[in-house]
């Protein structure tokens, strides 16, 4: 037995309890409560495998992390060579070889030809970081704004600019000149761009953690053209919509968007080594980068690391001779369409929709009056509840691994590897159906599970980050 397979079984024998003592145990609370306490053993694709040996189909992919699938080979086989040349890494006074090449290989995929340059960090919340910071620097304006029901990450420049306060709860005072405007809102934008005074408005090309909504064309050709009116720049943060989840490599090209700065994160590196960037024009960096003394004015210890940047050349490979971007654009469609024929007569279904392999079923008031009470006595209880009440059977009874969209959303977020196959997404819209009939069914089991840890106050509204 290696090194590292004896501390993976240690670990494995005693994880939950060793996390509640030394990690988190409210989050191992939580996990034991709605059944997703399981102990997975294996991953690969879109699949996870438990220490039964049963199989669980991945549609969260860690927060849309796993593109390229669990455990990819390729992928794997990249890191091992790497750790096993002799090539340099973090000298910090060179030009590292991998860095260099990464980031003309992103520059090239920008449709725009705009995005020039690169910065490299470790986490989606670094690369918003920069983006705030580079963003002041450029216009030497103070102000940063954003929409409802964004999320930009937790480090405190971008809780900052957070849209929901569940997440900001016990930490603030925040970072002076941040404001959150009404979700798609443009007279009030209008109104804060006119003052010229806000460096930057962050957005996220298709909100995930605020329900996999997005914006009409005619909005975001007024945010465009109000940004550029008023001398604002565009931070688009496609940490969760980029690298292809949307049909696209970047989401902003479904609206033709031109953005100064752009955040990437998550599935850069498949999750194998923590990466992120923040891409963005010449005209930008040259703002921050302006001087010989400010060479490293803004910069971190692991940026451009040998293995975060073979890791993201190797997922680019991936995405590119797998066609993994048109393919998501593709099951994207089939999926939306089998899932809407498939729902279409359950009252308590709203809405299908999404781009790519980036889509949500929405859940909503229902006309029936058996139903209508079943719901408001959920509803009263706990607003994301019913979301919830999803994800559990999906969970414990098909074996399918889900969350809802975010805090007191009834929105179920769907975000599977775009490994993934036809038949594993047929099999998601049959379980779906399932779990979704028999809560049409009322009274019924699960209503009473549900509305039991209501009153326990005990079930979280969103496991999302």
């Amino acid at each position: 037995m290696t090194f590292i397979e004896e501390k993976w079984r240690q670990g494995f024998a005693d994880a939950t309890e060793l996390h509640g003592r030394h990690v988190n145990p409210q989050m191992m609370q939580v996990l034991r409560i709605i059944g997703f306490d399981k102990k997975y053993v294996k991953a690969q694709g879109a699949s996870l495998w438990d220490e039964r040996g049963d199989e669980y189909l991945d549609f969260l992919a860690g927060y849309s992390v796993f593109n390229v699938g669990h455990n990819n080979e390729m992928l794997a086989a990249t890191l091992r060579e790497t750790l096993g040349s002799s090539w340099p890494n973090l000298v910090q006074m060179d030009a590292p070889p991998l860095s260099a090449k990464l980031a003309k290989e992103l520059s090239d995929r920008d449709p725009t030809g705009r995005l020039q340059y690169a910065y490299f960090g470790s986490s989606g919340s670094e690369a918003v970081e920069c983006a705030l910071k580079f963003a002041r620097a450029a216009t030497g304006r103070p102000r940063l704004l954003s929409f409802e029901g964004g999320f930009h990450g937790l480090s405190m420049g971008a809780l900052s600019l957070c849209g929901d306060e569940s997440w900001q709860e016990g930490f603030g005072p925040f970072l002076p000149g941040c404001s959150t405007l009404p979700y798609g809102d443009l007279v009030a934008l209008e109104k804060q761009l006119s003052r010229k005074d806000v460096a930057a408005i962050i957005l996220e090309p298709i909100q995930g953690e605020g329900g996999v909504r997005e914006l009409s064309q005619h909005q975001w050709n007024e945010i465009q053209k109000m940004c550029r009116k008023y001398g604002t720049l565009l931070i688009l943060d496609e940490i969760q919509t980029g690298m292809g989840r949307t049909g696209e490599f970047f989401a902003f090209e479904h609206w033709n968007l031109e953005p100064d700065l752009v955040c990437l994160s998550k599935a850069l590196t498949n999750g194998m080594v923590p990466c992120s960037v923040t891409l963005g024009t010449k005209k930008v960096f040259e703002a921050v980068f302006n001087r010989l003394d400010r060479c490293v004015v803004h910069s971190s210890t692991f940026s451009e690391n040998n293995l975060a940047m073979a890791a993201a050349l190797a997922v680019l490979d991936q995405l590119e001779t797998r066609q993994l971007v048109a393919r998501s654009a593709a099951l994207g469609e089939l999926v939306r369409m089998k899932l809407k024929a498939a729902l279409k007569d359950f009252d308590l279904v709203k809405d299908v929709r999404g781009r790519g392999l980036m889509f949500a079923v929405e859940f909503g008031d229902p006309k029936s009056m058996k139903l209508k009470m079943a719901w408001s006595l959920v509803q009263k209880a706990n607003k994301g509840l019913f979301g919830q009440m999803i994800t559990m059977p999906l969970l414990t009874e098909q074996r399918i691994l889900t969350q809802v969209a975010g805090h007191n959303l009834n929105v179920l977020k769907l975000s599977p590897p775009l490994v993934v196959n036809e038949a594993q997404l047929d099999r998601f819209v049959t379980s779906l159906t399932e779990v979704v009939k028999e809560c049409h069914r009322f009274p019924g089991g699960l209503w009473d599970f549900g509305l039991g840890l209501a009153k326990r106050a005990i079930l979280p509204a969103s496991l999302s980050p």
